[in-house]
């Protein structure tokens, strides 16, 4: 299972001219098959005067979903190319659809694989992409005299502070990646003299 991936939030859109050949790249987030699959009905239908609706999507960490689409293109120059670019820059749980409008040439195979590689690139290059890491949410619940030390050790263990609530003692609830999770519990343990509460509340997939 990777530890971790990128992924979007909302809809994005690039295009290129190849030519006279339009290719529109369009990109949505998906979470199951079954929004991957409405999607490209919904692209094939808003663009149902285009030669080729061609489309790629990878979902889920473990087991992982990949399905790609040529769409009447000769086989391997449109969907391979869309789910290549998707996965060469770690994009899960998205569905991409390169839509064709034919400008009179033929590209020839070399041509459409790079057509519409360069379309997809150009739509993930104007994606805002979010980082997910596979981390635990961790409270720590310790004395003021050690919370100083406890920050700077959340620094070095690149933990990130969700929250600190300061009562008759100090509550510190953190993100951090699942590989540094055992050392920085070892290490609270330590500065803390064993005195410090510490609660793992969650373990999955986290925006850091």
């Amino acid at each position: 299972m990777s530890s971790d991936f990128k992924t979007i939030n909302d809809i994005y859109q690039g295009e290129i001219v190849e030519k006279k050949s339009r290719f529109i790249a369009t990109i949505s987030p998906a979470s199951t098959e079954e929004e991957a699959v409405d999607f490209i009905k919904e692209m094939k239908k808003k663009y149902w005067d285009a030669r080729h609706n061609c489309s790629a999507y990878i979902l889920g960490t473990s087991p992982q979903i990949m399905h790609s689409s040529d769409d009447g293109e000769p086989s391997g120059t449109a969907g391979k190319p869309i789910l290549n670019v998707l996965a060469g820059n770690n994009l899960y749980n998205v569905v991409c659809v390169v839509t064709r409008y034919f400008g009179g040439t033929l590209l020839g195979t070399g041509g459409l694989v790079r057509a519409y590689t360069k379309a997809v690139e150009e739509c993930v290059s104007n994606a805002e992409l979010k980082k997910m890491v596979y981390a635990s949410q961790i409270i720590i619940k310790a004395s003021y005299n050690d919370a100083g030390k406890l920050q700077y050790l959340f620094a070095q263990k690149e933990a990130v502070i969700l929250s600190s609530e300061y009562t008759d003692s100090v509550t510190f609830t953190l993100l951090i990646p699942e590989n540094n999770k055992d050392d920085l519990i070892k290490s609270v343990i330590e500065i803390t003299q064993n005195k410090a509460a510490i609660e793992v509340a969650a373990t999955d997939f986290f925006e850091i």
